[in-house]
């Protein structure tokens, strides 16, 4: 790709970039959110067109349109978003669009099956190719999305972002499938936030910072350290962000929380201005236990008690009524409404505060959004747009815009930073200690160790739905939170 430029409107997306791929090497992608690593590779894969530039396949000058001209051609994009079909089977969704056919004109699913559990072979993975989408969990469903495109014979792979929701055998897994691919002659492109992953698996790396090409270079001759400056344009903070603070009075208090097998005899209790994390390994029923907690999970049995007071919130209406706000982890399917536009998702929660005689003061409902617009650094254009234009890091730091307007006493983020980029992540960390400093009791949900490690005051541990043990800080350490999020062993229990 040479000399690329693209533009939406007045904002300039991307500017005289460079950029190459060669068979056989993984080149890293990497860049902010914002930066143009989607927008570039949307132009590759024949999502958007460039305003200028030229794009070269094999030496051949090619021009795609649409993005099935661009898989004809060999080039298969992993989406960050997934894009599968909930109510398909998995080799439907694996062949939508290219659909095998028996002489009958029926589709061939005994075929498609076979297909399809050949590269499940390939990629040691267990699925059976007519269970339901809708039935895999995160994980699965981009294990999904890269078998398809292994399928499609794919001579260039595209991977936005594709371990953010799976465990670290799993990213292995997928790992050691890359570096098979690569052996094979296929050029992969990894885009990334997770520098550690770049070095461990990539042989190459671009860096964009604001539409243009900052660095490249081979990534034998860089560190994470360096990658990290030049996405960002200065040095990134890596120390413990925790602090001392006075907390407040105990706001949430949960006592004996159980449902079927998702979480079982779960206490804990949470004081204003505390920062308190729940980690363990995927499954471990951090999010299921406080979706319950929100209303949005089901029944349960034990008992809620928020500022002294019993309380059973069967809805999110009846949770935010009494406080409680959710940053989910699945921004596309729980966090935003794709139909509507960028104030709307960012203001949806304080709607019926903001209602007077039936009607919603947008005017104030503005100037409460502009605000947050401010303090967390959301890079956008009209606020009509709709909130698919902006980036994925953008698309969240508005899903906790909406949340902070709320003003809730109890904020829990379930994964907060995930796929977003270095300096987005350091926004949010600095959102989350300005609202413990300010007495709102928040939760940290993560599978990052280092997360927890960075900015909890406390953490508990979670194995199979159980809590495994207490870890205060400063002695929340790697080893200890693996240890107990792998059953290895109980400690002291918060009351």
């Amino acid at each position: 790709m040479r000399n690329i430029y693209k533009s939406f409107g007045a904002n300039d997306v991307l500017r005289d970039i460079d950029f190459t791929v060669s068979g056989g090497e993984i080149c890293a992608l990497l860049g902010e959110n914002g930066a143009g690593k989607s927008t570039l590779m949307n132009i590759l894969g024949g999502v958007l067109p460039c305003d200028s530039g030229t794009v070269t396949l094999d030496g051949l000058a090619v021009h795609f349109k649409t993005p099935a001209e661009s898989l004809d051609a060999g080039i298969a994009f992993i989406h960050q978003e997934l894009n599968l079909v909930n109510d398909l089977a998995i080799f439907e969704n694996m062949y939508i669009g290219r659909e095998l056919k028996a002489k009958s004109g029926f589709l061939d699913a005994k075929t498609m099956c076979e297909k399809c559990q050949d590269v499940f072979r390939r990629m040691d993975v267990d699925l059976d190719p007519r269970a339901m989408v809708r039935e895999l969990d995160a994980s699965y469903k981009q294990i999904v999305e890269i078998a398809r495109a292994l399928l499609m014979d794919a001579s260039i792979i595209i991977m936005d972002e594709p371990t953010t929701s799976l465990t670290d055998p799993e990213i292995d897994r997928v790992f050691d499938m890359m570096r098979t691919l690569q052996a094979q002659g296929v050029a992969i492109v990894f885009i990334s936030h997770k520098l550690k992953e770049v070095m461990a698996v990539c042989t190459r790396y671009t860096v964009l910072r604001d539409g243009e090409m900052v660095a490249f270079g081979d990534v034998k001759d860089t560190d994470v350290d360096e990658l990290a400056r030049h996405m960002v344009g200065h040095d990134v903070r890596t120390q413990s962000l925790r602090e001392d603070r006075e907390l407040g009075e105990e706001v949430l208090r949960a006592e004996h929380l159980s449902q079927d097998r998702r979480f079982q005899d779960v206490s804990f209790s949470l004081r204003a201005g505390e920062v308190l994390g729940f980690t363990g390994l995927l499954g471990d029923g951090r999010s299921e236990l406080f979706q319950a907690i929100f209303g949005s999970g089901g029944r349960y049995q034990g008992q809620l008690y928020l500022e002294g007071k019993p309380i059973a919130p069967r809805s999110t209406r009846q949770a935010v009524n009494l406080g409680i706000g959710y940053v989910p982890r699945d921004r596309k399917e729980n966090g935003i409404i794709k139909d509507l536009d960028i104030l709307e998702n960012g203001s949806i929660v304080t709607w019926p505060r903001q209602a007077k005689m039936g009607f919603i003061r947008w005017k104030q409902v503005r100037e409460d959004f502009n605000r947050q617009v401010q303090g967390l650094k959301i890079k956008m254009g009209s606020e009509e747009d709709l909130i698919g234009s902006l980036s994925g890091g953008n698309q969240q730091k508005v899903v906790l815009a909406k949340w902070l307007n709320a003003q809730p006493k109890v904020l829990v983020f379930d994964n907060p930073t995930q796929g977003v980029d270095v300096g987005a992540k350091e926004d949010i960390y600095d959102t989350i200690l300005a609202l413990a400093r300010q007495g709102v009791a928040v939760v940290v949900l993560s599978s990052e160790a280092q997360e927890i490690i960075r900015l909890c005051d406390r953490a508990l541990v979670l194995y199979h739905g159980q809590l495994q043990g207490e870890l205060r800080a400063p002695d929340i350490t790697d080893q200890e939170i693996m240890r107990l999020a792998t059953g290895g062993g109980a400690q002291s229990q918060s009351a």
